[in-house]
Parts: structure tokens; sequence; C-alpha cells
């Protein structure tokens, strides 16, 4: 059972939203600290991606919400190469730019994503041949951006997804045309050009025990360099009712054994059958509609939002355990309607996976995402 002052405090906290949405800034102290950044203020920071929508404020109620509600935030697309780096020499830094100052208007965080990843390249860099323009591209792209938001965003995903769920590096175009050093090699680049700005390695599947070993060899080698990195981002895309609770733990206490901060970075919890072998958040694999995949389009299910419930109060008291190994929790995605599990592995579903729903109104999650820390 709910609290009945928290759950009284969070009502006033949505009708504060539905206020601002028409302009007014007047935020009731009490309620304030019921918000997720006021909740966890002194623990980690709480984030959110942001997509170009909601970048641009053209959502009023998400752009009364998101400055509340978060004091971290990561841009969903617009800083991966393909959008920000489209044509060779080209750089559009426009939407980014904009990112950074909503994020210093809103005494919000920027986490930058993401510098090296072998998907959304643009296609001229899917059509080098030779390790040398690859590495043209790799070292100029890297200098360029980290050198620009230098100072201006306080962390950058310097490398993501680098390794296959075995704990091997897979083979990319990275990898291939310029060997098994370039994540080494991607942190020095980083680091040369970015000496103000947080370093971080990016994955899912990283609380794993094979990937997990992989990971940490990763951050090892770098560490054996003489090369920064400052952190490590274990993505947190599960399954309500399937939480790895054990290995999440031994992940978080075998990061912080390395002396680095670990962040949880695209955070949600998939309600929905999953067609795939394994927990994969590999966006190559899709799968083909099937109404058996899409349960709940009328609504969640009593139970299953129970489910979700509770699982989030575990993660975060969890993540409350080792808050001094955690310096960011972020979900990925604002609300309900906006997250890519509707249309991920699967087309077209109706996914239910983080704390506001289609309407921006709290869950029953959020709730008890606040109570982990109100009532511990």
């Amino acid at each position: 059972m709910i609290n009945q002052s928290i759950r009284i405090s969070l009502l006033f906290v949505s009708a504060t939203i539905l206020c601002n949405c028409s302009g007014s800034k007047q935020v009731n102290k009490a309620a304030e600290k019921m918000t997720l950044r006021g909740t966890f203020k002194d623990d980690f920071l709480i984030g959110t991606a942001l997509n170009t929508r909601q970048i641009e404020q053209k959502d009023p109620k998400a752009a009364a919400l998101i400055p509340q509600q978060f004091d971290a935030a990561t841009p969903e697309n617009i800083m991966k190469a393909e959008e920000i780096h489209p044509q060779w020499g080209t750089y559009n830094f426009d939407l980014a730019d904009k990112l950074v100052a909503y994020a210093a208007a809103n005494n919000i965080r920027v986490n930058a994503h993401t510098l090296i990843w072998h998907s959304q390249l643009p296609a001229y860099v899917r059509r080098l041949q030779s390790a040398d323009s690859v590495r043209q591209f790799f070292t100029e792209h890297i200098n360029t951006l980290a050198s620009h938001y230098d100072g201006k965003v306080y962390s950058w995903d310097v490398v993501n997804e680098a390794l296959n769920e075995d704990g091997t590096l897979r083979k990319s175009i990275f990898l291939q045309k310029l060997g098994d050093n370039y994540i080494v090699e991607a942190f020095r680049l980083a680091q040369q050009a970015a000496p103000n700005t947080q370093l971080y390695y990016n994955d899912y599947n990283i609380e794993q025990p094979r990937k997990r070993a992989g990971a940490v060899a990763v951050v090892q080698k770098i560490q054996e360099a003489g090369v920064r990195i400052d952190g490590i981002g274990i993505q947190g895309h599960w399954r309500a009712g399937h939480v790895p609770f054990d290995e999440i733990e031994k992940s978080i206490e075998a990061f912080g054994a390395l002396g680095i901060k670990v962040m949880f970075t695209e955070l949600d919890l998939s309600v929905l059958p999953n067609p795939l072998n394994g927990n994969t958040a590999d966006v190559s694999q899709t799968a083909a509609y099937n109404a058996q995949y899409n349960p709940f389009v009328a609504g969640l299910p009593d139970s299953i939002q129970q489910q979700l419930a509770s699982d989030y109060e575990q993660l975060f008291k969890l993540f409350l355990k080792h808050k001094d190994k955690i310096g960011r929790v972020t979900f990925w995605g604002v609300n309900d309607g906006q997250s890519w599990l509707n249309d991920w592995p699967v087309r077209g579903r109706t996914n239910y996976p983080l704390l506001f729903d289609r309407q921006f109104a709290p869950k029953l999650a959020y709730y008890k995402v606040i109570e982990s820390k109100t009532k511990s």
C-alpha cells in the first residue's frame, strides 16, 4: 500500500505539471521533494532520453515534466554519427547545441551519446574500404565532437556496444579496420579533446557473467594503457518479472572495484513477450508482427502493473544500497508512448516500460520508486 502522504504529494506534483503547461512556475516545496530528481538528489542523477520534439519543447506537458523530474538527459538520436556527421567533413550541431542550451537553462546535465558505435553510421562510412580512411574518420569525428562540447556536456559515451554476448569484441568496421586497440585509442583521443568531460563505456547485457568479464577486460586495458575512463554504463533493457537482480549487483561490485562509476543508462522494463532468443538490445534483430506478441493493446492488467512496480522498487533499493558506486540512473524515454520498445523488436506494439503513462501521468511504478527512498 502506498503511503497516503506520499500519494497526496505526488498527486500535487501531477497537478503542478499541468499547471506549468499554462505558464505558472510556482512549485510547492513539499511536492518538489517528491519528484525523482528531488528524491534522489543526494544519491545519484536521474536522467531520461530526449527526442527531437522534446529538445525543441514542442510538447507542453513534456516541457513541464522533464525539468521537474530529471536532472540528467541523454539525446536519443541527435548525437549519433548519421545525424550529427552526415557527410564527410560536415557536422550538424544545431539540435545538439539546442539540447545543451536547454539543459543549461534547466540545471540538467547532458550525457552525450555516442562517439563510436557500429550502428547508425552515415552511409559514406559504411562504404569506406581502407584502414587509413576509417582511421581518418574515427580521429576527426572524435576530435571534432569531443572538443566542440567539452565543458558543455557532463559526459560522453565514448564507445557503445563493442562486445558480443560472450565478451569478445564485436566484428565492427572499427575492429576490422583499426584492430583490437581501437577502444583504447577512442578514449585516448576523447581524453585529449575533452579534458573537462567524463568518459564512459556503454553496453547492454554487461550484467551477465561472460559479457561482464569482457567489459571488465576492456576497462582494464584502457587503464593499463594510462588512458582515462571515468565510468561504465549498463543499459538496463530488461523484462518485468525477469530482472536479473543478483547479476546486476555483482556487476555493480565488479565495475566499482575498478575505481570507476557505474551508470544505468537506458533503463526500461518491457512487459511484452520476447520473440527473440535471449535478452538482447541489438537493434538489427527484429521479428514479424504477431498478435500474441502484443497482448495489452487495451491497457495493462493490474497484475502486470504490480509486477512492473515491484521490479522498479527492488531495482532502486539495490541502486540505493550501492549509491557510493552509482553516478546516474537514466530511463530510456520520458513516457510509455515515446519508448523505442513500442517498435522493437516488433513494430506497432503497445508497451508500458517506463514510469509515466502516455498522458505523462505517474504510474504505480513511479510511486514505488519514490517509496524506495522515502520509506527506507
